[in-house]
């Protein structure tokens, strides 16, 4: 019962990036530093963006709705876990390598929107791991 209350914390937590996701565009000035670049490109990146979206979402979603199936290990709720752990694992990856924000965090509040954020990519990457793992995945 406790890795499914887990689980719905993370099915939650999946919207709220979704909710900081949405205000990414002003806090960096996306289309303002998109306007450079090709029609093409740019809509590219739009469509991107969307579909990254739409699959914060979904995850949160099929979370929320096979939290139980998840913590009891059933065979396609073990390759979800381990499809989202390996999934955040390599966005916190891309956040403490790729992705350079020191620029955009110019308010304490961009700051500790930062932090948080990176709290959370750890709190999906570890959950998953262990529900995966858990479930004799790992």
């Amino acid at each position: 019962m406790k890795l499914v209350i887990l689980l719905q914390i993370a099915a939650v937590l999946h919207g709220g990036l979704v909710c900081a996701g949405a205000t990414m565009p002003r806090a960096v000035q996306l289309r303002q530093n998109l306007q450079s670049l090709p029609v093409f490109v740019r809509r590219l990146f739009w469509v991107y963006y969307g579909f990254i979206g739409f699959l914060l979402v979904s995850l949160g979603v099929l979370t929320w709705v096979y939290a139980g199936a998840m913590a009891a290990g059933l065979p396609v709720a073990r390759g979800l876990s381990l499809f989202m752990a390996l999934f955040w694992l390599m966005r916190l990856g891309a956040a403490a390598f790729l992705l350079d924000v020191r620029p955009y965090l110019t308010t304490p509040l961009y700051r500790l929107g930062n932090h948080a954020l990176n709290l959370v990519f750890i709190y999906l990457a570890v959950l998953y791991s262990w529900t995966a793992w858990e479930a004799g995945m790992l």
